[in-house]
């Protein structure tokens, strides 16, 4: 029954995908869970599928949503812990410090590269993780792991703010390193 249910979401999601005005209209411009649920509304009135069908891919929608989150919020945990561990300094200090426009690198001192050791191993591991729960093939963890090591680096070495015009590293660590890092670091002091 969830097979179905997901080949059913996937379908209305293709569906949603060409783009028919019809479809875009009846979303009323509410994001992406809007624009789903407008499609599977109209699939339930042209009797493709019935409002329980919906309600279960709704349903499975949001635990997906739900466990994604979860995952985040875990990984940044466990990096948080690889930092602090390895550097020796509570969340508190590193996120005053990087707030301040320090790097990575430049907060962990003489042990810069065993934190981008320990980042390494960290994110190696997960990766390792993902193949054996089958969310990988070996192709793509040899893609990834081809680039880690410099990936990692740049991510210690990088000045905060020095990307995307002083903004910052996307949504990912406070002050240059994004405002979750900062919020995440001092959740676990």
């Amino acid at each position: 029954m969830k097979t179905k249910l997901v080949a059913i979401a996937m379908a209305a999601g293709l569906i949603f995908s060409a783009g028919s005005a019809a479809i875009a209209s009846a979303h009323g411009g509410k994001g992406q869970g809007g624009k789903l649920d407008g499609v599977l509304s109209g699939l339930v009135g042209k009797g493709t599928l019935t409002q329980t069908q919906v309600d279960e891919i709704k349903k499975a929608r949001e635990e997906a949503r739900g466990a994604m989150h979860q995952s985040r919020v875990t990984k940044k945990s466990e990096m948080v812990l690889v930092i602090t561990s390895t550097t020796g300094l509570d969340s508190a200090t590193i996120t005053s410090r990087l707030a301040a426009g320090e790097s990575l690198a430049l907060i962990a001192g003489v042990k810069r590269q065993a934190l981008i050791d320990a980042l390494v191993a960290f994110h190696s591991k997960r990766i390792d993780q993902a193949v054996l729960d089958g969310k990988m093939t070996a192709l793509d963890v040899d893609k990834l792991k081809a680039g880690l090591s410099a990936s990692v680096t740049f991510f210690v070495d990088r000045v905060p703010g020095s990307l995307n015009g002083g903004k910052g590293f996307g949504k990912g660590f406070g002050k240059g390193h994004g405002k979750s890092f900062g919020k995440q670091m001092r959740s676990n002091t």
